[in-house]
């Protein structure tokens, strides 16, 4: 039983099936039929008219940022409405954003899993590569040194952290840019008046919270 926020992404091949509606009644049917009988919310549907063999999609990235914002999962009738190709779903994987597909609901786990397997399977291959390439060098008499576990943390892994959280901010500041504008266009002027715009739009803060005058000004910082 579906249970949350949701944003519907639905797609179709041709400018002709987009005019005419021709298949999206279809996936519309099939992801209604999935969330019927739940406590959900579809936040926003988002349609986009492109090949399903290309991966540049501009609006399939507006229902991402729309996912982000909302801590929404994206929600679409089928699995290929994504694409035929596994390395996007993987780069999808990396957008942060959790998907559902509503003729094959396990396609979630299913297709992170078997991406996990072969990450796995790489790491473990390249790991063993490493190690014998150690042991030659010991072999030759090369010293060996670095990092060791127990060691502690060291200054390049604080400043590697440090920096993956300001990339994470700046990237939350850019989904959330275009909101802010929106929300100054319609009169909003002090930071306070810009807070509750997004909190009456039901987005949330990075943590899950509401919005204040405070929050706003750093996510402008941001920007």
């Amino acid at each position: 039983m579906a249970e949350g926020k949701f944003i519907s992404y639905l797609r179709v091949s041709t400018a002709k099936q987009g005019a005419s509606g021709l298949g999206l009644e279809a996936q519309r049917r099939a992801v209604a039929d999935y969330l019927n009988g739940g406590r959900w919310t579809v936040i926003s549907e988002v349609v986009e008219v492109e090949s399903g063999k290309r991966n540049d999609r501009p609006k399939l990235d507006e229902a991402l940022r729309l996912c982000r914002l909302h801590g929404a999962t994206l929600v679409i009738a089928k699995i290929d409405r994504l694409s035929r190709d596994a390395a996007f779903l993987l780069n999808l994987q990396a957008a942060g954003v959790r998907f559902v597909a509503a003729d094959m609901p396990e396609a979630n786990e299913m297709v992170v899993g078997i991406m996990a397997v072969v990450a796995q399977a790489e790491r473990k291959m390249i790991s063993t590569r490493t190690k014998a390439a150690l042991q030659a060098a010991k072999a030759a008499g090369k010293k060996l040194g670095g990092y060791r576990v127990g060691a502690g943390v060291t200054d390049a892994a604080r400043v590697k952290s440090a920096k993956s959280r300001q990339a994470k901010a700046a990237a939350r500041s850019v989904d959330i840019a275009p909101v802010i504008a929106e929300i100054r266009a319609g009169g909003a002027v002090s930071l306070r008046e810009i807070a509750a715009g997004l909190n009456e739009r039901r987005i949330p803060t990075a943590r899950g919270g509401t919005w204040s005058a405070t929050q706003v000004q750093r996510v402008a910082a941001q920007a």
